[in-house]
């Protein structure tokens, strides 16, 4: 530009020669003046707009850049496409390592190193569909995925922990089937009923909204006519509320109806602290369950905070209306603080007695006496979280186990652990 702005006055200049012989010398020097000042500030415009340019470099896109840009982007929308599915997929899981002494009358002291590793690949082939894959350690026990550590380095079990689908196409409700966690409200994971790591294999259905909530399921106890296929049924409701700020209360009611009468041992020939009787059974002696468990079951927890502190005091109560004695459970508790974010802190305090035929032994916690019915004591614990998703815990049981129908022998049980979760 600047050339041909020149051009043109110096244009205009010469081709006015042959005219500037009739201007006086006066006006012809004030001519000159004011062309070397145009030329001047031609020059100042120049080396400003060069600074303009040198200051926008980089920042101005050319068609030909804006192609090349939509071409990477479209590349990158078809990627995204290919591999959205991963989006609707996540692993999830934990691991648990133990130190456990147990001390029982007339058993042999026993200590043992222990852990529990569990993984589950969870998909969402839809807004309102859930599929969901868990394998865990450990053997075939229904209620622990707990994996002794020893046997000379051989390698562990890994089984099927979980195998289900979940649908949630209607409000506050869903419909799950297959292998999966247990449905049921517990309060503060009461174990009186269910161990933890107890997973119903059959199908549930549930509702909730803010106050109150409904679950039932049917599970197998056999899942083929040719073994017999009675399950268990089971059905709760539910309501937790604040009466004030800092007071919250849940309550829940449930009752289960599990058919074991005249039936053998469910699992390794073993009746869990449940009665059992010689009987002759389709023309041949048998050892089976002496009663069905046709449980009523009632929980009650009240939350609320004192001097900033979350404290809970809970109780769970199970009746099993069919058999004639030792038909009653029951466990109370409380616990002060939460451990749920780093350098956060729990402490529990918990006693239980469950009688031989209160509950179903197969299903009840693992832990505490031993495992099954037919036991009571203390039970004290503490948590305290080393990170978001590490902690350090400890559990101290002192009872005895085989009160009813055992031999009564004391029972004390410790237990040490560490765990993640990812």
């Amino acid at each position: 530009m600047r050339k041909v702005m020149s051009v043109a006055v110096a244009s205009t200049l010469f081709g006015s020669v042959g005219a500037s012989a009739h201007v006086p010398e006066d006006e012809w020097r004030e001519f000159k003046a004011q062309y070397a000042a145009l030329a001047e500030r031609m020059n100042a415009l120049e080396a400003e707009n060069q600074k303009l340019r040198e200051m926008g470099a980089g920042k101005f896109v050319t068609v030909e850049d804006l192609s090349a840009t939509n071409e990477k982007i479209a590349t990158l929308e078809k990627q995204n496409s290919a591999t959205g599915w991963a989006e609707s997929i996540k692993w999830k899981g934990d691991f648990r390592y133990r130190y456990e002494d147990i001390e029982q009358d007339g058993k042999d002291d026993r200590d043992r190193n222990r852990i529990r590793a569990r993984a589950a690949l969870v998909a969402k082939p839809s807004d309102t569909t859930e599929v969901g894959l868990g394998l865990a350690s450990g053997g075939d026990d229904p209620v622990s995925t707990n994996q002794t550590l020893g046997g000379g380095g051989s390698t562990k079990e890994i089984r099927l922990d979980m195998a289900y689908f979940k649908w949630t196409g209607l409000e506050n409700a869903y419909l799950q089937a297959g292998k999966y966690k247990n449905p049921f409200y517990q309060e503060q994971k009461s174990s009186l009923i269910w161990d933890g790591d107890f997973r119903p294999e059959g199908v549930a259905i549930g509702w909730a909204n803010d106050m109150f909530f409904a679950n039932a399921s049917y599970s197998f106890i056999e899942g083929d006519s040719k073994n017999d296929d009675d399950g268990i049924f089971g059905a709760q409701v539910g309501v937790n509320f604040k009466l004030f700020d800092n007071l919250k209360i849940t309550a829940a009611a449930k009752y289960l109806d599990i058919p074991t009468k005249d039936r053998e041992a469910v699992f390794d020939d073993d009746f869990f602290g449940n009665s059992s009787v010689n009987k002759i059974v389709d023309g041949e002696l048998k050892e089976v369950y002496e009663y069905d468990y046709k449980l009523y079951n009632a929980s009650l927890g009240v939350s609320f905070a004192l001097f900033d502190m979350p404290i809970t005091v809970y109780g769970d109560y199970v009746e099993n209306d069919d058999a004639d004695d030792l038909e009653t459970g029951y466990l109370a508790g409380v616990k002060i603080s939460k451990a749920k974010k780093k350098g956060s802190w729990q402490l529990q305090y918990q006693y239980e007695d469950l009688e031989a035929d209160a509950t179903f032994g197969l299903v009840t916690d693992s832990d505490f006496m031993g495992g099954g019915t037919d036991g009571e004591g203390h039970k004290f614990s503490g948590k305290y979280m080393l990170s978001d998703k590490w902690f350090l815990g400890a559990t101290y049981f002192d009872g005895n186990a085989g009160v009813d129908l055992g031999d009564d022998a004391d029972y004390q049980r410790l237990m040490l652990d560490t765990g993640f979760k990812y």
